[in-house]
């Protein structure tokens, strides 16, 4: 999205989102074993949810900033 990228800044996007990822993945295992448990709040459920759909949308944005601006 900006104009021009480092090495370094690049390094650090591609960090951020393999982070974002693991946390997601993190997220995604403990919801499918609270849904299994009929015991736990479905309140909390969807509060992970929503923190999901928060990870995925910031990997999204961090993406588009690898991607090169181009004059059409």
């Amino acid at each position: 999205m900006s104009a021009s990228l480092s090495e370094e800044e690049i390094k650090q996007i591609k960090a951020s989102i393999v982070e974002l990822e693991l946390e997601h993945r993190d997220l995604n295992q403990l919801i499918e074993q609270l849904v299994r448990d009929p015991s736990f709040e479905e309140l909390h459920i969807k509060r992970l949810k929503k923190r999901k759909l928060q990870l995925k949308d910031q990997m999204a944005r961090l993406e588009n900033d690898l991607i090169p601006d181009f004059l059409a």
